[in-house]
């Protein structure tokens, strides 16, 4: 069974009549529900993560700070969010989502978050709307619990997840893998194992050969035994922020790559939503359903 974690959104304290879209957490599961995709015992509602994953990847001085509400003016600014207690609650529930999804995905195959893919947080700092790293998170809990061997984390938003890259740049056990607009926000880019910086405005076909063929090398060479799939929709030629050029299909054809690699291989994987900012709202609910219309043709 396809296991999903869904966190209730929360609307930021913005200016009247202005509100951060996070309205696709919302919409994307009744799109699923409507159409059949998926059922109501597919969706599972997490309570907050215990403390101790959280300072199982995160530096202590920075999580109470966080949890404090204590951050500088200009530690703040750089998450993205005005800092509320709300906020770090919703956090901390995305984080133990994309944890129990190990768990289900280890069960099942696959299990995936309508939230998180938090991939710019670092070990002492929040970058980027992530204020916590729901990956590294994840993936640190299997380590430690001793449930894998040997993680690959597939990384396609089109920025780069260079928090991740931080957490993970001195641990052989966890192999880093991002493909991102090379000309795209992090300005200053991290160091992952593996990083393809793709020009402005590349297309389908190039993104999708790209993508396959480092793929085949990294399961053949890694021999992962779990991947972490970060499922960004921000590479849509749609997308405010991407630079890049993918179509809808596209999209969806990259995503059928990553999930019949894992399935063929017999590699449980947990996808975490990402980004999406496209103009027309129909295009990021439409390309992120398509993930999950995947998970299930492929995996059940």
């Amino acid at each position: 069974m396809l296991k999903i974690a869904w966190t209730e959104s929360y609307v930021l304290p913005l200016p009247p009549n202005h509100r951060f879209p996070m309205s696709k957490y919302e919409v994307l599961p009744q799109q699923l529900l409507h159409e059949g995709t998926i059922r109501l015992e597919n969706i599972f509602n997490p309570t907050a993560i215990e403390e101790n994953w959280i300072l199982n990847t995160h530096e202590f001085t920075y999580w109470k700070k966080l949890q404090s509400l204590s951050l500088t003016p200009k530690e703040t600014r750089r998450t993205g969010f005005p800092l509320t207690q709300e906020l770090v609650q919703r956090e901390i529930t995305i984080m133990n989502g994309t944890l129990l999804c190990t768990q289900y995905a280890l069960q099942y195959g696959i299990a995936m978050n309508i939230a998180g893919g938090t991939h710019h947080a670092f070990t002492d700092r929040g970058e980027g709307f992530c204020l916590l790293n729901d990956i590294a998170i994840g993936a640190n809990y299997l380590l430690e619990n001793s449930l894998v061997q040997k993680i690959l984390v597939v990384d396609l938003d089109v920025h780069q997840g260079n928090g991740i890259a931080q957490i993970f740049r001195n641990d052989p056990r966890v192999f880093t893998f991002s493909m991102h607009g090379a000309n795209n926000y992090p300005l200053i880019k991290e160091n992952s194992d593996l990083d393809i910086g793709l020009a402005d405005n590349t297309e389908d076909t190039f993104y999708l050969k790209t993508l396959d063929s480092n793929l085949k090398n990294l399961i053949d060479q890694v021999e992962p035994d779990f991947i972490f799939f970060q499922s960004g929709v921000d590479v849509l030629a749609t997308d405010k922020l991407g630079k890049l050029s993918l179509s809808r299909d596209g999209c969806k054809q990259r995503d059928r790559v990553v999930l019949e690699t894992a399935k063929r291989n017999g590699i449980p994987l947990v996808a975490s939503m990402g980004g999406g900012y496209s103009e027309d709202f129909r295009d990021i609910i439409e390309a992120h359903a398509n993930t999950y219309r995947l998970a299930q043709e492929i995996f059940f």
